[in-house]
């Protein structure tokens, strides 16, 4: 299975958000921290607000925080609602879908099988969990200081 950029920029983005839970953290600084785009992050930012997993405050001085503690964010959640409804395969696409097999192809109920296993795995993950006492990655999201 293959994550799309968007959920990837998504994790990171509250990634970086869980490690600053004291704190409104800007789109510069997390742009800058997790190798993201200021373009993409900003429309991920978007999604998570309206999805309810970040608070943001727009202005001078503003930024984002989490909307909820990072023991209850589930990243299979997360996953789920930013991948939404993409197809795994064309036979999962019924706009789209030319598979002559669709009907009687065995392959597709596997298929769904594994991708729910999948977010049942990542169901059993918070992100406090991806985030807490791993200090290789706290450090790693440290802001860079100015120089002036």
């Amino acid at each position: 299975m293959r994550i799309t950029k968007r959920t990837n920029i998504a994790v990171r983005l509250l990634m970086y958000c869980a490690a600053h839970p004291d704190r409104l953290v800007t789109k510069a600084e997390i742009a800058d921290a997790c190798n993201i785009s200021e373009n993409h992050l900003a429309q991920v930012i978007n999604q998570l607000s309206q999805l309810n997993y970040l608070s943001t405050l727009r202005g001078r001085n503003g930024g984002m925080t989490l909307a909820r503690p990072a023991d209850q964010i589930r990243i299979g959640s997360v996953f789920r609602h930013v991948e939404g409804n993409l197809p795994l395969a064309e036979c999962f696409a019924d706009a789209d879908n030319t598979c002559p097999l669709t009907d009687a192809c065995r392959l597709r109920l596997a298929l769904q099988d594994a991708a729910e296993v999948f977010y049942a795995s990542l169901d059993m993950i918070t992100l406090d969990a991806l985030v807490c006492d791993n200090h290789q990655l706290l450090q790693i999201l440290q802001p860079v200081a100015c120089v002036r």
